[in-house]
């Protein structure tokens, strides 16, 4: 749907629009020592790597390279993605060495073992995270576990903490809330939590700065000094040069486009920067982050999905595609746009960049929140301004709301027998937890890439009990391991067995992490142990509803800091053994391919973390869970002392001196 409105009316509303220069930073009037420091450090965050897209926002021609891109299958991995394993190889292997020595594991020489197999390095574990979707609660619970594998993040290695294993990771995979994480961090120069924590102000700017909806643009205090009638221009104006240019427009431009004001860029939603550029940046290309991967679903307007049978799509870095039976291809992401036919790019066809904007690519695995614009009437948007900007979004989203369109479809003629949508020009995608599969665990399962843990945090709202609601209760394992059992769709994946949602809250897995597929026997080589850390409250309420669009910067702090002492267990004060446990996941599946002896410790976290089996499916009283720890005081400003010692060391490393004002 091609959207060629007007929004003159907006730029002529007296007293709205502001003239100030774009590039501007609004200076504090004698500004304290956290603020000068903060804006001391603002250039530095707000630095990117590479915005390569040739024409902003519009997708736009350029010379296609000697070899022109084509198509490949999915019987191996990437040649791009294959190279690159080795360089973050050589990155994981030492961390994950002193990962291991801090996390000591009783009866366990790391460093030996470490030396043992120096010369088979496949031996050694591989290790991935996923990050769940669910709007902002999802993308701040998030942001504290990867905080809290982060090595980055200050007192994250120290004793009771688990930095570092983000460093030891080789993927981090994020759908939907959990991909604005993934993506902010990577089109951010692959910046920490922390660095973004200690760096954003009320004074520096609107990265992660929630506290200004997504209806009414950044804060004008900071880099950002558009106001709303402008912010609304900027998202019309660049959102209508790509359908002037040809391409189809849905709701999630709009969308996407509002979400890289908060997520990308503080000064111009960074229009030019694509998901494809994270493959030149110096750092990544040698292997110094892990690999990002974003996921969505494939689903024709008007149709409803389950996990059977939607089509799921991974964005890395190099590609877009599917490893399905349905599709299983892929297209070089950088030329997506382009008029693929039958896996190859026509001589007569042009080659396109600049499709894959990387909001667009966030805005896609999330469009689920498209409706957060359509309810812009009951937001506090000046009057003025409703009327105009309600006749553009109901236009654009009254058949397609949650669609996001990729046309030309790069898979048109691709695989006629088993794609369905092979002969449809439009390929169009949605939020990657409609099939409820809202941990983007498919492409880590994929035995091409040898996972051997993941780490899955779950932030989904489940529950619907008024006293406890929006926690999870396992509802995506499950998806995923049903999934799995489809033998039309599973492509040689096998998941561990998990039990219903029922058990999951009778049982208390939803409670706190637990472990899947412990048993290495029962399962093929390419199983991973699946850490289960589901979103709970140790420190404060996380179970915000998902379609809250503000968050004072208290509360996005708390946030975090409560999905810290969720992936470390209050920091080892709930369990001291926890960090041990840990690493017993992470070298479980090397143990059992070297035949090493478990260590007594570790046979002992398995008893305690792993489901047994046990199925308790009867109807489970309402959900309603405590606080683990002494719940934090939170105020618009910040965060107020707390009196629990061994958790508060993340809280000291925020900048908590009595209370924390960021």
């Amino acid at each position: 749907m091609k959207l060629h409105l007007s929004l003159a009316s907006l730029a002529g509303l007296t007293g709205l629009v502001s003239h100030a220069s774009a590039t501007a930073i609004a200076l504090p009037r004698n500004p304290s020592p956290e603020e000068a420091a903060a804006l001391a450090l603002a250039p530095a965050l707000h630095k990117r790597g590479s915005p390569d897209a040739p024409s902003g926002y519009t997708p736009a021609k350029v010379d296609c390279p000697s070899s022109r891109p084509t198509l490949r299958n999915g019987m191996t991995l990437s040649q791009e993605e294959t190279s690159w394993l080795k360089s973050r190889r050589n990155v994981t292997v030492p961390a994950m060495r002193e990962l291991l020595a801090r996390l000591s594991i009783t009866g366990f020489d790391s460093n030996s073992y470490f030396d043992k197999h120096a010369s088979n390095d496949s031996a050694l574990p591989n290790v991935a995270i996923g990050v769940s979707g669910g709007g902002y609660r999802a993308m701040l619970n998030g942001a504290g576990a990867v905080a809290a594998y982060d090595s980055r993040t200050g007192n994250s290695t120290g004793k009771g903490h688990l930095g570092g294993l983000l460093q030891s990771s080789t993927y981090l995979a994020g759908l939907s809330g959990g991909g604005w994480l993934v993506g902010s961090l990577y089109t951010n120069n692959w910046t920490s939590v922390q660095n973004i924590i200690n760096t954003n102000t009320h004074y520096s700017g609107s990265l992660w700065n929630f506290e200004n909806s997504i209806f009414e643009g950044p804060d004008t205090g900071g880099f950002q000094i558009l106001d709303s009638a402008e912010y609304y221009n900027n998202l019309h104006d660049t959102v209508s040069a790509k359908a002037d240019a040809g391409f189809e427009t849905t709701l999630t431009d709009y969308w996407a486009r509002a979400l890289s004001f908060q997520l990308v860029n503080a000064s111009d939603g960074g229009p030019a920067y694509t998901f494809s550029s994270i493959q030149d940046d110096a750092e990544f290309k040698k292997g110094n982050t892990p690999m990002p991967i974003l996921v969505a679903d494939e689903r024709n307007p008007g149709e409803t999905i389950i996990s059977g049978n939607a089509t799921n799509f991974e964005f890395t870095p190099w590609e877009m595609g599917s490893y399905d039976p349905t599709v299983f291809g892929f297209v070089p992401l950088r030329y997506v746009g382009s008029n693929f036919s039958a896996g190859s790019l026509p001589t007569n066809e042009a080659c396109i960049r600049g499709f894959d904007n990387a909001a667009y690519v966030m805005g896609t695995s999330s469009s689920l929140f498209n409706q957060f614009l359509l309810n812009v009437n009951s937001t506090s948007v000046p009057s003025l301004l409703k009327g105009a900007i309600t006749s553009v979004l109901e236009k654009v989203g009254q058949s397609e709301d949650d669609i996001a369109s990729w046309e030309p479809n790069p898979f048109y003629g691709w695989n006629n027998q088993t794609n369905p949508n092979a002969a449809d020009k439009q390929l169009t995608l949605v939020d990657g937890g409609e099939d409820l599969q809202n941990i983007p665990l498919t492409p880590l399962i994929q035995p091409l890439r040898n996972v051997d843990v993941i780490f899955a945090v779950d932030s989904s709202a489940d529950t619907t009990d008024a006293v406890g609601a929006n926690w999870p209760n396992g509802t995506a394992l499950v998806a995923t391991y049903e999934r799995s059992l489809n033998a039309s769709q599973a492509n040689g994946t096998i998941f561990p067995s998990v039990p219903d949602q029922n058990t999951f809250v009778n049982l208390g897995l939803n409670n706190k992490p637990t472990m899947f597929g412990c048993d290495a026997g029962n399962f093929s080589s390419s199983t991973p142990i699946v850490v289960y850390v589901p979103n709970s409250p140790y420190v404060f309420n996380s179970n915000i509803s998902t379609f809250t669009d503000t968050y004072t910067l208290g509360q996005r702090n708390a946030m975090i800091e409560n999905g810290y002492d969720v992936a470390t267990m209050g920091n080892g004060t709930v369990d001291s053994d926890w960090p041990a446990c840990v690493g017993c996941a992470i070298m479980s599946r090397s143990w059992n391919r070297t035949g090493t002896a478990v260590p007594d410790i570790c046979n002992q976290c398995f008893k305690r973390y792993c489901w047994d089996g046990t199925v308790n499916s009867t109807a489970p009283t309402p959900y309603q869970p405590t606080m683990r720890l002494q719940a934090l005081s939170v105020t618009s400003a910040g965060l107020r002392r707390r009196a629990v010692p061994a958790a508060a060391a993340f809280l000291g490393a925020v900048g908590v001196t009595g209370a924390l004002l960021l």
